[in-house]
């Protein structure tokens, strides 16, 4: 239903529509979120109020009074899936509750608790040599491969390495864990085709019953990983405890993986200012954020009033959902200056919202800007001569911003 809304408001040239279904939907659709900040802060458009105000986005994010979930809940939705699909409605959806994605306090709390202290940044400096050990020994799998795809053998690889480790996971799950990330993540996105809606379900059902068994063994022998905390350290349903294994797993690697891809596209197309870094390589923390700003692994998201609200000079009704445009608040020009020009010295690129805000900042973060910290410049400085063989192929999704595959020449030919 959603998709053919969206397939005739594009036929009507709707900017919202190009941004969430138009052909260049995959990567942000820059034109429309220009075209949608000229028509105010926050425009009603297709019936939605949305915004690439860098203000706005940020005081939404962080105000409780905003919502991930409807203040009437979610029943009526998931009774036409069931009713239509005969779909398992216990299945780890990472985007329906109770996901700590998709849940609000007091529940998000319970969740958050649980398993914050390991994706702390003390906790996460400790993984630094893990960090590097595990890209090390991929940059030395890929000297034979001609022409190496770093996506899947490269940005893929290293952040699900960590996050199973993290999890208590075994090495030789890594490709599955992979599919089912890659096959969950477009049920972020809205208008999903029937055939990528039933794939995710199928790679759903293969999700739970594993993680049904993994937690059936942390509950009689834990272990001292996250997952383990998830299931003794606090009082959770089984399908609680399920989801959220299952969504830690899923944006333990995603945004990472999504980082890595446009970070690598964006300084071999940029050979100054990757020249500048392989100079100063004291640059690369700062490289990162600018990487996360420019072009972030996260274009879009949502939220939802609770009451009326008045913020930033807008009125927002309750019950309304508005839209914000993460990647059109990465370049509000109120903010950053010459937004468009990829640059690595800037000297607020962390001011981004890549990594939203508000109780429901991505838990990861810090994880997610040690391996791209440490990664991007070692990958690098092991292979200088590195250009890719052809433009990468977007993923195409809208939420998540990301490559499907980015093909390599390690060497000068």
């Amino acid at each position: 239903m959603t998709r053919t809304y969206l397939l005739m408001a594009l036929r009507r040239g709707d900017p919202l529509a190009q941004i969430l279904a138009g052909p260049d939907r995959g990567r942000g659709a820059p034109r429309s979120i220009e075209e949608i900040r000229q028509l105010g802060r926050m425009p009603t458009v297709s019936k939605v109020r949305v915004t690439a105000d860098h203000e706005i986005c940020k005081l939404i994010l962080r105000d409780r009074r905003f919502g991930v979930v409807t203040p009437n809940n979610q029943a009526l939705p998931q009774l036409m899936r069931w009713v239509l699909t005969k779909t398992d409605l216990e299945l780890p959806n990472l985007a329906e509750p109770p996901s700590m994605l998709v849940t609000d306090p007091p529940e998000h709390t319970v969740y958050r608790r649980l398993v914050g202290q390991a994706f702390a940044p003390k906790a996460i400096a400790k993984l630094r040599e893990r960090v590097v050990e595990v890209t090390d020994d991929l940059l030395d799998s890929m000297k034979s491969a001609p022409r190496p795809d770093l996506i899947d053998e490269f940005c893929e690889r290293l952040p699900i390495a960590i996050i199973a480790e993290l999890l208590g996971l075994p090495d030789d799950m890594h490709s599955t864990l992979l599919r089912w990330g890659d096959t969950g993540a477009p049920l972020l996105d809205r208008g999903l085709t029937w055939a990528t809606f039933r794939r995710a379900v199928e790679d759903m059902a293969e999700g739970q019953a594993y993680f049904d068994e993994q937690i059936a063994r942390r509950t009689e022998d834990p272990g001292d990983d996250v997952l383990s905390t998830l299931v003794t350290g606090g009082e959770l349903t089984h399908r609680e405890q399920v989801a959220n294994a299952a969504l830690l797993l899923d944006a333990g690697f995603l945004t990472t993986v999504n980082m890595l891809g446009n970070g690598i596209a964006l300084l071999t197309r940029h050979p100054d200012q990757l020249e500048m870094l392989m100079e100063r390589p004291e640059l690369w923390p700062g490289a990162v954020e600018e990487i996360l700003r420019y072009d972030g692994p996260i274009r879009i998201t949502g939220r939802i009033a609770s009451s009326d609200i008045d913020i930033a000079d807008q009125h927002v009704e309750y019950g309304s959902f508005v839209l914000l445009l993460l990647a059109g608040a990465n370049k509000d020009p109120t903010v950053f200056a010459e937004p468009e020009r990829f640059d690595v010295t800037r000297p607020n690129a962390a001011e981004h919202l890549s990594f939203s805000g508000g109780v429901h900042s991505c838990l990861g973060s810090s994880l997610a800007r040690l391996e791209g910290t440490i990664a991007l410049r070692a990958l690098f400085e092991r292979y200088p001569d590195l250009h890719l063989d052809g433009p990468p192929i977007p993923r195409g999704l809208v939420n998540l911003n990301s490559y499907r595959s980015m093909p390599a020449m390690l060497h000068a030919a």
